[in-house]
């Protein structure tokens, strides 16, 4: 699976922005798909996943609100829609993607994600 991530740029505070995450490869429904993101002089985090099939998501207490994650299995793609943007959500994004072959509890550790993108700079100015 290889995913690209795009989508990102400049907005200003209170602003919205919808990040895209396009995988090549099959990805089944038992597949997580999560977006983390990590800011300058800081370690990666957690911002939100689901379970590709629908219906289970997860999100950081930080994002929960604003944040909503989603996709369109007919595109294999999969979307991170951001509102009331922060100065804080200024950060790379990434998304990733968990194998698994059968439904389970998500995860928020970087580690159990076995595919990710490339990221996209996403800048809220104040």
């Amino acid at each position: 699976v290889q995913l690209q991530a795009y989508g990102g740029g400049l907005v200003q505070s209170g602003g919205s922005l919808r990040l895209s995450c396009a995988a090549s490869g099959q990805i089944l429904n038992t597949y997580v798909m999560g977006w983390f993101r990590q800011a300058p002089g800081k370690e990666r985090e957690f911002v939100t996943a689901m379970i590709w099939r629908g219906g289970i998501t997860s999100y950081a207490d930080s994002v929960k609100g604003r944040f909503r994650i989603s996709r369109d299995s007919a595109k294999n793609t999969g979307f991170l829609e951001m509102n009331s943007l922060k100065s804080e959500d200024t950060a790379v994004y990434f998304c990733a993607v968990a194998v698994r072959n059968r439904m389970g509890p998500l995860s928020r550790r970087s580690l159990d994600f076995d595919y990710w993108g490339q990221g996209t700079l996403v800048t809220v100015s104040s």
